[in-house]
């Protein structure tokens, strides 16, 4: 069922061959790394696991190491299948041919006895993936002092922790190795994380569903799914077409974009004929490029009257208002009767309202009914007055808990789970200002603080509970993100949650493949006229890790069904497939196109194109300008000395890099 599965001994007498690759990890991204590596870029790789069974999967028969050993085995007869067939892109077959299998090893914690038997001293990159940051820091300074050479690639949650610990990683490997070239250096030490990488397409996918956003220098990059033309009309291609979706998208029948549509799959980077050729397919273009706001704090949840409005209920709100307005009431009506000035005439109404003011005796009538009004409408004030400290009073006292989702609530999204992803997924949500309600059964869970500080409406309690989507309103909801780290659990709100209403979008968190296209068809054929979209986190931020562990830069991923496209910069010097041809021809369909080229001198060139401007709070800097050229010629001629930023699939892009690999020697 899993294909031919080669034996994987331990073979501690047999040390790796140099230049390999080390993938350290404990769950689904060391293994997802591991064959990214293996299969699309044909390394060698020796994978460290800890042994016994993986931790976030208990319930699982096998342990990490038969897990592993599964997923090669289905990796690889899908890799015969495809090289015994036609389809193949190029005619390349398998890119791993002539590789040994992936070495697997089993040891608790990447010692310094662990890494020496793994060959840290020969190999070219290592990337530590545990879930735990700790020991990812610990094991990264432990290889950096064994090898001061090796390219790191380190997983951390925390981005402030990230860039010390990758400046401080980099400053060694500088001191032990003096007049190191700063182009490798900058490739020495990158820090990742995976709730970054895989949270904005995560958001879009409930947002809209159809947009993907990639970031590049400030510029924001959106892609964006379109449906088929109908019969007469011609679709519109934006700036360029990215992929052709599958054929099968609206066939209960059919995968959601896996290999196994055939050749009804979606097609990554279409040429033009392909494009013209494809009917009743939907398309996904690069459609707009704008500049991206400033890495600004994300908002909170209230408006521009936060302050007032979180203090004070709307009904006070409205009984002050109407209080004050009947006060100006009087000291207009007292103007008129008694032709005093303005200032005088509301003196004397406001010392009738407090009952400071002598009576009115031998007063004009006039006089003396606005006197009697103005008594009534004060002892209106005293509750007012109480009403307000009591509702100040217990506003300050619930300031540090959660708050609750209010009434009349409508066209939100409602995220379960505030883990590492869902805390990511809840940041980018409001930095897009969309109303997000979120549902968590652990009360000390991470994000748990974060949400509270961001006014956040929240509920505690088990989804699969009875009633705890009901109280976070799901009945008017606009999509539901099922984002824990369970996949029955999410699949049982996502039910519940379309049971409740049937057109609900929809997008889960699932890691078995073959369990999430299950759950798609089943999901699609009940409900053909809701959005439902699954993803896994490790199989949208592995390409990210596998490309950081060859030296290059990732600005993003982009899902296309349950494939992956990505977006990379490059230099061109060193790949002769973009080196001295024009922009046309260096465009290979299914593989890679090139968006932009970077105009800025290389001295001056910004070495993170994926960082956003910093925020400036009084906002009269301008940001600066971008060197980044979009609207490309298709006869300009690459240059060595050009920075280039490419759309590309993995195997697109494992070529390109294992090209320059081979052009440039040392390497």
């Amino acid at each position: 069922m899993l294909g031919f599965v080669p034996p994987l001994p331990q073979q501690p007498g047999r040390p790796p061959s140099s230049g390999h690759m080390i993938v350290c990890g404990d769950d689904a991204l060391a293994r997802r790394l591991a064959v990214e590596l293996r299969f699309i870029y044909g390394e060698r790789v020796t994978l460290l696991l800890p042994p016994g069974r993986d931790a976030n999967n208990p319930e699982t028969p096998l342990t990490q190491r038969g897990r592993a050993a599964a997923l090669f085995g289905r990796m690889s007869a899908a890799m015969n299948r495809a090289g015994n067939g036609s389809g193949t892109t190029g005619g390349s077959g398998d890119t791993n041919a002539g590789v040994e299998a992936v070495r697997i090893m089993e040891a608790p914690e990447p010692s310094d006895d662990v890494l020496e038997e793994a060959g840290i001293d020969r190999a070219a990159a290592l990337a530590l993936v545990y879930d735990d940051d700790e020991r990812n820091i610990r094991a990264a300074l432990t290889a950096r002092r064994l090898n001061p050479r090796l390219r790191l690639v380190i997983r951390l949650y925390n981005r402030k922790l990230g860039q010390h610990l990758e400046e401080l990683l980099d400053q060694a490997a500088a001191v032990a190795m003096p007049g190191i070239d700063p182009a490798l250096l900058d490739a020495s030490t990158t820090v990742l994380s995976d709730a970054d990488t895989a949270a904005p397409a995560l958001a879009a996918t409930a947002l809209t569903g159809s947009s993907k956003i990639i970031q590049a220098e400030g510029l924001l990059l959106r892609a964006a799914e379109r449906p088929p033309p109908r019969p007469g009309e011609h679709a519109d291609p934006g700036l360029c077409t990215l992929a052709l979706l599958s054929s099968t998208t609206n066939d209960p029948a059919g995968a959601e974009g896996s290999d196994s549509s055939g050749d009804e799959a979606p097609q990554l980077l279409p040429d033009e004929r392909a494009v013209a050729d494809a009917t009743g397919r939907g398309t996904v273009v690069l459609e707009a490029i704008s500049r991206a706001d400033p890495d600004r704090p994300a908002t909170r949840m209230g408006g521009r009257g936060a302050p007032l409005s979180q203090i004070f209920s709307r009904r006070l709100r409205w009984s002050a208002l109407g209080f004050a307005l009947a006060a100006v009431a009087l000291v207009i009506a007292s103007l008129l009767t008694t032709k005093d000035t303005a200032l005088h005439s509301a003196y004397l109404t406001v010392l009738d309202l407090l009952g400071m003011n002598d009576p009115a005796e031998g007063a004009p009538p006039a006089r003396q009914i606005i006197q009697i009004l103005s008594g009534i409408a004060g002892l209106l004030l005293l509750p007012l007055l109480i009403a307000a400290v009591l509702e100040a009073f217990g506003t300050l006292r619930t300031a540090s808990s959660l708050r609750r989702p209010p009434r009349g609530l409508g066209g939100h999204v409602v995220l379960l789970g505030l883990g590492k992803i869902g805390t990511r997924v809840l940041v980018r949500l409001r930095e897009l200002d969309i109303p997000v309600v979120v549902v968590e059964e652990d009360p000390e869970a991470r994000g748990i603080p974060l949400a509270r500080s961001m006014h956040v409406p929240t509920v505690i309690g088990d989804v699969t509970q009875e009633g705890v989507l009901e109280a976070a309103k799901i009945r008017r909801a606009h999509a539901l993100l099922a984002l824990t780290s369970i996949d029955t659990t999410n699949l049982e709100a996502t039910l519940y949650a379309r049971s409740v209403k049937p057109d609900l979008r929809v997008a889960l968190r699932l890691y078995d493949d073959e369990f999430a296209t299950a759950v798609y068809r089943t999901l699609r054929t009940a409900h053909p006229g809701a959005l439902t979209r699954s993803r896994s986190v490790s199989h949208l931020a592995a390409p990210s890790f596998a490309v950081a562990m060859m030296g290059r830069q990732i600005l993003g991923a982009v899902p296309v069904e349950r494939k992956v496209m990505l977006f990379a910069a490059l230099e061109v010097a060193g790949h002769p497939q973009l080196e001295g041809h024009t922009v046309e021809q260096a465009f290979r369909a299914g593989a890679w196109r090139v968006l932009a080229i970077d105009a800025t001198p290389p001295a001056d060139r910004n070495p993170d194109l994926a960082a956003l401007p910093p925020f400036d709070p009084e906002g009269d800097a301008a940001p600066p300008p971008s060197g980044l050229v979009w609207d490309l010629h298709p006869g300009y001629v690459l240059r060595a000395q050009d920075r280039v930023v490419i759309a590309a699939t993995r195997r697109g892009l494992a070529e390109l890099l294992r090209r320059q690999r081979s052009a440039v020697p040392g390497r």
